[in-house]
């Protein structure tokens, strides 16, 4: 069930997101109940993107320049006239280049805090006393430069995979990359190599 005020089990978005995480908990033993009275647990199931956070840093490019000579060559003539000699000659120098120093650039970064949250609440417990008795719960939390959660909600949903409904103890992290055949197969992709 929708867990954000204001967010309808019928819209798209929430249809699109909640399949992913049907197929986590059907793999992980889950049944859907047909009906809330008929329910064991019910989950909540809620997902936010917080606004983007726009960060400066500095870094460093190097300057390339001559750096010296590798080598000369002088190439010259002498010329005679009576007793008076002249030489006329030309130099040529290879220079040598590299790294003469460095600038700095200033650089922006744009991130986005993307969460999602699964509650699960006793139901046999809030039909009998009106109270809501929570079972277990997981949180997702990802930061990056993408604000499309459509993209994102599949890579946090596989993301949490392993831990739905077990008590980790500790904040875990997880890394998904971006060709995982665990987002594919929650996408309905075929896995290629």
């Amino acid at each position: 069930m929708p867990g954000s005020k204001g967010v309808d089990a019928a819209d798209l978005q929430f249809m699109e997101f909640s399949a992913y995480v049907d197929k986590v908990l059907s793999e992980k033993g889950f049944v859907k109940a047909p009906s809330f009275q008929e329910a064991e647990i019910a989950i909540f199931f809620t997902y936010a993107i917080g606004d983007p956070q726009t960060y400066q840093y500095s870094y460093s490019v190097p300057t390339w320049g001559q750096t010296g000579i590798a080598s000369s060559n002088t190439y010259g003539t002498v010329s005679s006239t009576g007793r008076t000699a002249t030489y006329s000659g030309t130099t040529t120098y290879t220079p040598t280049y590299g790294v003469t120093g460095s600038t700095t650039q200033i650089g922006t970064n744009t991130v986005y805090s993307r969460f999602l949250f699964l509650d699960a609440y006793d139901t046999a417990t809030y039909i009998k006393e009106n109270k809501m008795v929570q079972v277990w719960k997981t949180n997702v939390v990802s930061t990056g430069s993408s604000g499309d959660l459509r993209l994102v909600i599949p890579y946090m949903v596989a993301a949490m995979k392993p831990y739905v409904g077990t008590n980790t103890r500790q904040k875990i992290e997880v890394e998904v990359l971006e060709n995982s055949p665990e987002v594919k197969a929650l996408r309905n992709e075929k896995a290629t190599k």
